[in-house]
């Protein structure tokens, strides 16, 4: 996969036919920007498959409004394999336009599909792709921080009862062994936890 990020160079497109087909406007105006549309399919059943096979950089779906079937496939395929998506929809009504983002839709458009706003459609689907996907990434992290610090306070804590160590030789203690193993601390604190957990009686 290339480097250079996605809004600085051609893409590959999956277009999706949800019952507008209007597929081929979106196909010449795609080709003529410079992209390449790797696939065309006309059944949500298909989107999940697709997108493993032909790994596009974006799905546009074309839809007068999309079907609880296409959203439901698009939810998957954002779970498993998360790309900017782009529905183009002739339904101006809240419930679809909410379901589409909580399917991962990054950009929902409504009243007309024309070609001359599709670049910076795209545009503004990859850009708020790519700010959504730092944030559950900076979410993953905390998460991950929150759950090494709780482990590494229930070991210390073992260190201390077990052992009589103050909280600060019981840190000590497993920031060394975590050095001379050429662990992360968290990995050590498990190995402890584990090990008190052995030698109690079931």
């Amino acid at each position: 996969m290339s480097n250079v990020p996605l809004r600085e160079r051609a893409l590959s497109v999956l277009l999706v036919d949800d019952g507008a087909h209007r597929v081929r406007l979106i196909r010449d105006e795609l080709t003529r920007q410079g992209h390449v549309v790797v696939g065309v399919i006309d059944s949500a059943l298909a989107i999940h498959d697709c997108v493993l096979r032909l790994v596009p950089d974006v799905v546009i779906v074309d839809s007068e409004s999309p079907s609880r079937d296409t959203l439901e496939h698009l939810a998957v395929m954002s779970s498993s394999h998360p790309r900017p998506v782009v529905v183009f929809s002739e339904d101006a009504s809240q419930a679809p336009m909410r379901q589409a983002l909580e399917a991962g839709v990054s950009a929902y458009v409504i009243a007309g599909l024309h070609p001359q706003r599709l670049a910076p459609i795209l545009q503004v689907a990859i850009a708020r792709f790519e700010q959504d996907r730092t944030l559950r990434q900076q979410l993953d992290t905390a998460q991950s921080q929150l759950s090494d610090r709780k482990l590494i306070e229930r070991a210390k804590g073992i260190l201390m009862d077990e052992i009589g160590l103050s909280e600060e030789q019981a840190h000590r203690h497993l920031r060394k062994l975590a050095m001379d193993r050429g662990q992360r601390l968290a990995q050590v604190a498990v190995r402890v936890i584990e090990s008190r957990d052995l030698l109690r009686p079931a």
